[in-house]
């Protein structure tokens, strides 16, 4: 049975070195997404990150796309990073209209805040949420350490996140920065433009929303990833339902689906002896093709 109970994916689907590694050998970037829901059930929309999707894009991705498939699409820089969440309304509306026909899709809309929102942006970010619509979940991601103090203004952001049923999202970067030695361009790189950042398991709502970037290989991961899949199964046996994006330092996200699909494993471990079930991650098509077992790890 597919996975149930929580949803898995990874940052991006239009990958062609995942051409014979996870999608099939032949597979044409046409190909990609409806290859990348027959394994995963969301998707981290980043691109609306940058700019706003046509809507012949939007209108074949409900098609192609499972009914069970989940989008969680970032709101657009404009919004978040260039007018700072004020007077947006015009570009609140155009986002949300955009993205109308994928309405009974949307898993989690994500709001990625700049390093640069503080503690005196609270009051600015508690009229934002005022101006969302109620009929979808959001989550809600701070790089400022205001927002991991520990103390009054932390506990201040989460109020406000439960006061509107937001949860926070969760960016779990300190396995990629635990890497001291790396000499590895790609590493390098995503140490340099990902925060070190203060580990949370923070819940504030019922869809925990999770961001790990970790080593590119499974074993370095290993320690963290099942800390994350034991947080995860107590989400689950509380009635919550996890939103798990799995990252890797490469420069095209390569290794993303061989880390979901160990996580998974760890997930499954940690509710073994439970009445919940996550069910088993579907065999990638490439080996499909390849007539070969579901594999357990390539690392």
């Amino acid at each position: 049975m597919p996975f149930q109970n929580y949803y898995l994916g990874c940052p991006i689907w239009a990958n062609k070195d995942w051409a014979g590694e996870v999608y099939t050998q032949k597979a044409k970037p046409k190909d990609y997404f409806k290859q990348y829901t027959q394994v995963f059930n969301t998707i981290e929309g980043n691109h609306t990150f940058y700019g706003l999707p046509k809507s012949k894009s939007v209108l074949r991705w409900k098609i192609e796309a499972p009914e069970s498939f989940r989008f969680c699409f970032k709101f657009p820089k404009i919004i978040s990073h260039t007018y700072k969440l004020k007077n947006i309304k015009s570009e609140l509306s155009q986002f949300f209209k955009v993205l109308e026909p994928l309405s009974e899709r949307i898993g989690v809309f994500f709001l990625q805040l700049p390093p640069s929102f503080k503690k005196n942006g609270l009051s600015t970010l508690t009229q934002f949420l005022e101006l969302l619509p109620p009929d979808f979940n959001y989550a809600v991601e701070v790089r400022h350490l205001d927002f991991f103090d520990n103390g009054a203004i932390e506990q201040r952001f989460n109020e406000v996140l439960q006061q509107f049923k937001v949860n926070r999202a969760l960016f779990d970067t300190q396995t990629l920065h635990q890497i001291q030695t790396a000499t590895d361009e790609h590493i390098l790189i995503a140490q340099h433009k990902k925060p070190k950042m203060p580990p949370r398991l923070t819940v504030t709502a019922k869809q925990p929303f999770l961001r790990f970037v970790g080593h590119p290989t499974i074993e370095p991961n290993l320690p963290r990833l099942t800390e994350l899949a034991q947080a995860s199964a107590k989400w689950i046996q509380d009635g919550r339902t996890p939103y798990i994006f799995l990252h890797s330092p490469s420069g095209n996200d390569f290794y993303s689906p061989h880390i979901c699909r160990q996580f998974h494993q760890l997930l499954q471990q940690a509710l073994a002896n439970t009445r919940f079930s996550v069910g088993e991650m579907p065999i990638w098509p490439a080996d499909k093709e390849k007539n070969l077992p579901q594999q357990l790890t390539l690392f």
